[in-house]
């Protein structure tokens, strides 16, 4: 007899959105969870101002933005989307340096070499236009 894989509840609708707005960063570019979260907002608003059919959006807040990252974020460029202090993810923090020095993206020195960088939130920062 084989067994079937249980695949759980659904996935909210708004992973897809996440996961959209994450994998249009540029490289070497980030957004933080809150970025992601106030782009999304920024969506629902305008789907309720031009009164398009359909029900608007769900809000998203950065806890929600962060949990779609650990759900699924394997899904989209990951390592994009950092805590808004540029601490790396915790277990993940040489496999993003290896992203981070490939696509140039900017970095804070350490204080020592055995110290994990910090990524330059205000240069790295994407706001959703093309420089």
């Amino acid at each position: 007899m084989s067994e079937q894989h249980d695949p759980g509840p659904p996935a909210p609708p708004y992973v897809d959105r996440v996961l959209d707005v994450a994998a249009r960063i540029p490289a070497g570019r980030i957004m933080t969870y809150g970025d992601i979260a106030a782009w999304l907002e920024e969506e629902r608003r305008e789907h309720e101002d031009l009164g398009l059919p359909g029900e608007p959006p769900r809000r998203v807040g950065p806890r929600q933005v962060g949990r779609v990252m650990a759900l699924h974020g394997d899904e989209a460029p990951w390592w994009r989307v950092v805590r808004a202090d540029g601490t790396l993810l915790p277990g993940h923090e040489l496999r993003a340096l290896a992203h981070y020095h490939e696509e140039g993206t900017p970095l804070r020195p350490t204080a020592s070499e055995d110290h994990v960088p910090r990524i330059d939130v205000r240069q790295a920062r994407w706001h959703g236009v093309e420089d």
